[in-house]
């Protein structure tokens, strides 16, 4: 005989869910071995993300799904409860959190702590201890009864435990929220490899950037692989473990859109397609996020609006942070648009409770409620390969569901249990709904219709008569106060008590001149389909501002596009042996400069006209350290792995206010921290592009060195004495080493290649190093170098060593002595890259002199002026006028400083720097003579485009102020509605110089 019990009755059902069957654990007492065999009757069932049945019926047995659909025959002995009006779904599924781990606290030791340099980690084991992929979550994972019942809460049956602990982070285990013992939750016990760019609690130094997160990354694959490809040459528990856990899913932690494409990056050099999870911004570089062909993990943590009531306060807050307010709950839908796919998490959120109200609320920014549902369920089974056991209902898989009073996705919907391996888990209380249309009467008044809407937890009072008004209702238990205002115009407000009972409403209350009344309100329908929409129209219409390129002040809707230019009529600096020209004209098209003279004509191009302007190739900054996420690995004395092109950020403003000062292209340096720095980049202004588009194409690659104070860390506290150099005679060692150790790699792999197949096979293939490669493509001419300098003996020094060694300096820059030495600079083929004037901001720059420059260039050295400062490179024409006035340079060659010099230093003067026929068209329209302090760049062309434009730049500078006026309102008017806010940030954003120490926890910025 078949029992029937209600699903308030059911709550006992938890001890018969599953079979005990298998139970391998001794018990003090009696056992009780039911078989779980309960059916579900009479609910709308949600199979999956795209297939309802309703009426239908959910049998399962032992934890698992037997049945389901409207045709079930539910067996003799079956509990049935009678699910009818509900809705079932299945158990959502995050998989990413730290369920059941223990906390990971990173290492916080402070600026005058000692370095740890190697690792302190005993056994067979890595070198960096933040690489671990030796960890196993499922060994430390223990079931956590209020985490479980927290998440639980929110739908979740499974979820993927993390270790979220290092670079190499070891695998994850696939576990259900049950309340059960370890054994019997863990599903998977190696679900998934993960990996991140933080190094956790590791304590050693290295990597202390991004770019060293990277470099220590790929380094890892490759020892990885010579380990795999040479067993017994080395035993190495993490690289053992690294190779192993290849076979899983890899889970990369990347938290931001940047790092996405990084992660990426890294993926497809070692043919590996990363699971991503992401910061919730990925909207913001779309089409490159789409282009890494990654699923992406997607928090919901959208930010709080914040708080801009004082005018100065609201200017502290950066406009991409405001867009990012408005837009972040569209990002779900945008990346459904963009056919990406994704699934949801919880991780990030401060309070877990806003994950369903935030993932309505992404809906409600045009997600779908089946790709909502798909995030939560099929992806994340499928991606992690569980898809056999949850993510569905199908018959054989494990019996993880909710019941819920309605739509999942609806405001008003309460989720009412959550069945994990089949236990029942009572979530939330059926409440009362007190939701309809009535007909209200109060006293003698006329009879007006009372609509009771929102939520039945949260109810909305609307009183519809004469005139329709707004109002307050509670209810506790079945008692209910409301109040309104008697009409639109008056502000006195009718109060009303009562109680609640068989549908209708009654009690006593008392007009705004005190006349006491009894009242009674009849119900006369239930909240209808036209009711709710009017009450959905009555919200705020969703409003969103443009998307911008790059994301930020002085984005774009539209970037500017490569047109046909011509000027006519301008005085042309062409830097070449024509001088420059008066009254000439100057065609850009497709690009570059198609032609250069007098009286040109060209059919559909953009004429400007010149008359009484400058023309001038686009400025070059030979150093520069704008736009990176960080400038220095400064942990190590030789750190050449490093690439400064994997931590370029394309949305840093200062590409925009150089722009402005005639910049078209910079060398983007590593720090001074380190002997031996690492690899620049080279990229062209081209703001509003990725920064993979900002590279200049087929570039030569080039390395920063340092030499003086900051190698040997003179300006750090007495507790980091600890790394080699502490001298200088000790850097000239350090060069020594490691090109020594360079020829040798070379040669170890050049004896290698000479072997046969055969012979090959049996030696093994040396390890590959990245450090090496770098300095082997120094000694090959392949890599040149920038080297930091400043004193004259380091001078002799770094010449005599390159000489020694075998290799090239292609650049001393700062070079604040070099008129000292400016015959062995030139004898040795070396160009020299200096301040204009700066000096006496510490003991090596003593003996600087304005005049450098003029005698280094006078000595046939070639010679460039820099800025080392985002905010000198805004104006390093007037830098070059410098040397017109103290050393008597003519203004041509003054022009050439940082104009076609730093493209001979770079490399790229076929290309740069001057204005000829064929050259790239990065070209400056100046309104005045380019060296005086009065001219201003009023268009600065990149690649023929327009990148700058003055008067574009003043209708930006409109739009901007109207933009912020209309985030700041909105953001007002959220404050007012109730929503939360946050401080706007403090501080701004730093300007890095070469002689800049600036700790901000780990990242160590010693700026040159």
């Amino acid at each position: 005989m078949r029992k029937i019990l209600t699903i308030a009755a059911c709550l006992a059902l938890g001890a018969a869910g599953s079979a005990m069957a298998q139970e391998t654990f001794p018990r003090n007492g009696v056992y009780d071995e039911r078989t779980g065999l309960v059916a579900l009757t009479n609910a709308t069932i949600h199979t999956d993300y795209k297939t309802k049945i309703e009426n239908a019926t959910l049998l399962i047995r032992n934890g698992k799904v037997e049945a389901v659909g409207t045709k079930v025959q539910v067996p003799a002995g079956a509990v049935v409860v009678d699910a009818k009006g509900k809705h079932i779904y299945p158990g959502l599924v995050d998989m990413f959190t730290s369920y059941g781990l223990p906390e990971v606290k990173a290492d916080r030791r402070n600026w005058m702590s000692p370095p740890q340099e190697e690792s302190t980690k005993q056994g067979a084991y890595n070198w960096n201890q933040a690489i671990r992929p030796e960890t196993n979550a499922v060994e430390l994972f223990k079931v956590d009864k209020k985490q479980a019942e927290e998440m639980r809460k929110l739908g979740f049956g499974t979820v993927l435990a993390v270790h979220r602990d290092g670079i190499a982070r070891g695998t994850a285990t696939l576990v259900t929220l049950a309340d059960k013992r370890e054994n019997e939750v863990i599903l998977l016990d190696k679900a998934a490899s993960a990996l991140s760019f933080e190094k956790g609690s590791s304590p050693q130094d290295y990597p202390n950037s991004l770019m060293g997160s990277v470099a220590l990354l790929r380094q890892t694959y490759f020892d990885a692989q010579w380990n795999n490809m040479n067993p017994g040459r080395e035993q190495n528990i993490s690289l053992a473990a690294f190779n192993s856990a290849n076979s899983y899913p890899q889970i990369f932690e990347a938290n931001s859109k940047l790092n996405v494409l990084r992660a990426d990056k890294v993926g497809d050099e070692f043919k590996k397609q990363y699971i991503i999870k992401g910061g919730g911004d990925e909207y913001q570089m779309i089409k490159e996020i789409k282009a890494t062909n990654a699923p992406i993990i997607v928090p919901l943590n959208f930010p709080e609006a914040y708080n801009v009531e004082d005018t100065y306060d609201a200017r502290r807050v950066p406009l991409d942070a405001m867009k990012h307010w408005e837009m972040a709950p569209a990002n779900p839908a945008m990346l459904q648009k963009a056919g990406i796919p994704f699934a949801f998490t919880t991780a990030d959120l401060k309070d877990k409770k806003d994950f369903l109200p935030n993932l309505r609320k992404a809906i409600e920014y045009g997600l779908s409620e089946e790709e909502a549902l798909k995030a939560l369920t099929a992806t994340p089974a499928q991606l992690l390969k569980a898809d056999k056991q949850i993510g569905s209902l199908d018959k054989g898989k494990l019996a993880n569901f909710i019941i819920t009073s309605g739509n999942l996705f609806a405001e008003d919907n309460v989720i009412l249990e959550n069945w994990v391996q089949g236990n029942q888990y009572k979530v939330t209380e059926v409440p009362a709904d007190y939701r309809g249309v009535y007909t209200l009467k109060i006293g003698q008044q006329p009879e007006r219709r009372l609509q009771i809407a929102g939520m039945p937890e949260k109810p909305e009072l609307k009183v519809i008569g004469q005139d329709t008004v707004t109002g307050k209702i509670t209810f506790n238990g079945n008692l209910v106060t409301l109040s309104f205002n008697k009409d639109k115009k008056s502000k006195e407000a009718i109060r009303l008590s009562g109680w609640y009972a068989d549908k209708n409403l009654q009690g006593e209350g008392q007009l705004p001149d005190a006349t006491p009344v009894k009242w009674n309100a009849k119900f006369s329908e239930a909240m209808t389909e036209k009711a709710k929409k009017d009450a959905a129209k009555e919200k705020q219409a969703i409003e969103m501002g443009n998307m911008i390129y790059p994301f930020q002040a002085f984005g774009q809707a539209e970037l500017p596009k490569q047109e046909t230019v011509l000027i006519k009529n301008a005085t042309v600096w062409t830097n070449e042996k024509e001088g420059i020209l008066q009254n000439a004209d100057v065609l850009m098209k497709n690009g570059k400069i198609a032609k250069v003279g007098k009286n040109l004509n060209e059919s559909g191009a953009r004429v400007i006209d010149g008359t009484g302007k400058h023309v001038t190739a686009g400025i070059i900054d030979e150093h520069s350290h704008i736009a990176l996420q960080g400038v220095n690995e400064g942990t190590q004395a030789v750190t050449a792995e490093v690439r400064m092109m994997d931590v370029v950020n394309h949305e840093d403003p200062n590409i925009y206010r150089q722009l402005a000062g005639g910049v078209t292209t910079s060398q983007l340096l590593h720090g001074s921290a380190n002997p031996i720095g690492g690899q620049s980049a080279l990229i062209k202004l081209r703001w509003g592009k990725s920064p993979d588009e900002l590279f200049v194409e087929n570039a030569d690659g080039f390395i920063k060195f340092a030499l003086g104070e900051n190698v040997k860390h003179s300006n750090r506290p007495p507790a980091h004495s600890v790394r080699f150099p502490q001298t200088r005679m000790g850097v000239e060692q350090v060069y020594v080493d490691a090109f020594q150790r360079a020829k040798e790699y070379e040669q170890t792999w050049k004896s290698y290649n000479k072997l046969s197949k055969k012979q090959q096979a049996a030696a093994g293939a040396p390890r590959r190093d990245i450090e090496l490669d770098a300095l082997v493509e120094i000694l090959n001419g392949k890599r040149h170098i920038t080297c930091h300098s400043y004193v004259q003996s380091e001078i002799n020094m770094m010449i005599k060593v390159a000489d020694q060694m075998g290799f090239k300096v292609n650049t001393f820059t700062h070079i604040l002595e070099g008129y000292k030495v400016a015959d062995k600079m030139r004898d040795h083929g070396a160009g020299g890259s200096t301040f204009a004037d700066w000096w006496a901001y510490k003991m090596e720059v003593k003996d600087a002199i304005p005049q450098n420059a003029g005698i280094m260039n006078k000595l046939g050295v070639t010679t460039a002026i820099n800025s080392d400062d985002a905010e000198m490179a805004r104006r390093l024409n007037q830098e070059a006028a410098k040397s017109v006035k103290y050393a008597g340079v003519s203004e041509e060659e003054a022009l050439k400083m940082v104009t076609l010099n730093p493209a001979k230093l770079l490399h790229l003067d076929n290309r740069l720097g001057s204005i000829k026929v064929g050259k790239d068209a990065d070209v400056v329209l100046w309104n005045n003579h380019p060296l005086s302090i009065y001219a201003r760049a009023e268009k600065t062309y990149v690649d023929g485009i327009a990148y700058y434009d003055l008067e574009r730049d003043t209708q930006l500078r409109a739009d901007l102020e109207k933009e912020r006026m209309r985030l700041i309102q909105k953001m007002l008017q959220a404050k007012t509605s109730g929503a939360r806010t946050q401080a706007p940030p403090r501080g701004r954003a730093a300007v890095v110089h070469c002689e800049d120490v600036a700790h901000h926890e780990e990242e160590d910025y010693l700026a040159y």
